[in-house]
């Protein structure tokens, strides 16, 4: 079916940058939406930033300024700038496919990766 697997995580101090990426595979004719989603630990998943096929993309307010999403459908490739890192975006980072259309016209609903941890040291 369609697998996304992220990398790019790790531990950065403070006020320091990272970039995640996200590649899906699979017999995939379009995704809708790929997006960025992060859980920290006790908290529930919240969204970061998602962007649809050719409409502007959408951030959490607390990321707003600092994260950049960006989007190559060509590769099924989707990208996370983080600049500006705060201890409080430490969490886990997992990539989020919505409604991917197969080349077989079979609709998969939402696909989610495995996850990426960031660390923010302070």
């Amino acid at each position: 079916q369609v697998q996304l697997v992220e990398s790019g995580g790790g531990l950065v101090q403070a006020g320091g940058s990272l970039r995640l990426s996200c590649a899906a595979s699979g017999s995939i004719f379009r995704i809708n939406a790929l997006g960025w989603y992060r859980q920290a630990p006790g908290k529930q998943r919240e969204l970061v930033a998602t962007m649809p096929s050719g409409t502007i993309p959408n951030y959490a307010d607390s990321v707003k300024g600092r994260f950049t999403i960006s989007r190559d459908s060509g590769k099924n490739m989707v990208y996370l700038q983080m600049n500006s890192l705060k201890p409080e975006d430490t969490a886990v980072y997992y990539c989020n496919a919505d409604r991917v259309v197969m080349l077989s016209s079979e609709i998969v609903l939402e696909v989610w990766g495995q996850g990426t941890l960031v660390t923010v040291s302070s």
